[in-house]
């Protein structure tokens, strides 16, 4: 009886192993290449700051577009502090999507200009789409003596977080104008602490590289009239110029209207693009791809800004190659990638 019992006891541990052998065999592969046990990519989106237009349209594509998409996991979108950030976090990994600056993404692929991406390139990072002009934007308290981009000498200037996309536009603009970082006090600061900072006094003017309206703006605006200080036509011409990505833009009065902004606003703009890693698979760029325009109005539900996301300027201002999954669905749509 004992030698029956044993017999019966390794039987049903031999059947156990057996049945988690065969499963975990169906979770290392279903056929596809990709495993059963939740399947598909895991992905992580780099926005930007809470009080920006990154965050509000990242937070929409992850939970509202991308997580639901054939081939993805799960998708979650994290505040950043932007384009650099961004484009760094993805070279290692991190990051699966990010929003970014044109030029960012430019500099970051071909190891050129900035500091930053000297002599080193983001060798994963693939174009998905154009978003929306990214104003750079000067804005002071009305009751400021600061008119001019010259009037900034001797001011405290919030020039954007330490080696964003927005404080490497603010170098430019202020090099243009020929002023340096010794003619200011910089203070390297995120676009809500810039407004907190106006609001409190301990900030002269800021720089705010956003698609406009800009929230951070209108929270200042909220507390005290503001002044967002156009660009002269010269240094306009100078920063287009020498800067292929730059875009003279003009900013309406009305878009800041209800906190005393007075006149139209010209200054110069780079684009905001989606980035992808190459790696993804081609069929889940692809996907994601499609899932993307066909829920734009979520898009421009989460901020005004994402109602210019549209098939027809997916490809303007485009710096780095498309990957080949969204280049696919684009040909289909009859949109050139060349």
């Amino acid at each position: 009886m004992k030698n029956l019992k044993l017999t019966s006891f390794l039987f049903i541990i031999l059947l156990l192993a057996a049945c988690g052998s065969a499963q975990d065999e169906g979770a290392e592969d279903n056929g596809d290449g990709e495993s059963s046990g939740g399947g598909g990519v895991d992905l992580t989106l780099g926005t930007g700051g809470t009080s920006g237009t990154y965050y509000p349209l990242g937070v929409a594509m992850a939970q509202q577009i991308f997580a639901d998409v054939e081939g993805v996991s799960g998708a979650s979108a994290v505040s950043t502090g932007a384009s650099v950030a961004n484009a760094q976090e993805m070279g290692e990994g991190n990051y699966q999507l990010a929003l970014i600056q044109n030029d960012i993404a430019y500099y970051a692929v071909n190891g050129e200009t900035l500091d930053d991406f000297e002599g080193s390139t983001v060798d994963n990072m693939a174009g998905m789409t154009s978003l929306y002009p990214e104003d750079v934007q000067l804005v002071t308290t009305k009751d400021s003596d600061i008119e001019s981009i010259e009037d900034l000498e001797g001011k405290n200037v919030a020039v954007g977080d330490q080696g964003s996309g927005a404080e490497a536009n603010a170098s430019q603009v202020l090099e243009a104008a020929g002023i340096t970082y010794d003619d200011i006090t910089a203070e390297f600061l995120g676009f809500g602490d810039a407004s907190q900072g106006m609001q409190n006094g301990t900030i002269d003017a800021a720089f705010i590289v956003a698609g406009a309206p800009t929230s951070a703006i209108q929270e200042l605006g909220a507390n005290q009239d503001i002044r967002v200080i156009s660009l002269e036509d010269e240094l306009i011409e100078s920063l287009t110029s020498e800067y292929s990505y730059y875009t003279e833009r003009t900013i309406s009065a009305d878009e800041y209207g209800d906190y005393g902004q007075e006149e139209d606003i010209t200054t110069v703009a780079v684009m905001a693009i989606l980035v992808i890693d190459s790696e993804i698979p081609e069929d889940t760029a692809y996907n994601m791809t499609k899932a993307l325009f066909e829920n734009q109005p979520e898009l421009e539900a989460a901020h005004a800004r994402g109602a210019d996301m549209t098939l027809e300027t997916a490809t303007e201002g485009m710096s780095i190659d498309l990957h080949p999954g969204v280049a696919k669905y684009y040909e289909e749509e009859g949109i050139s990638v060349e």
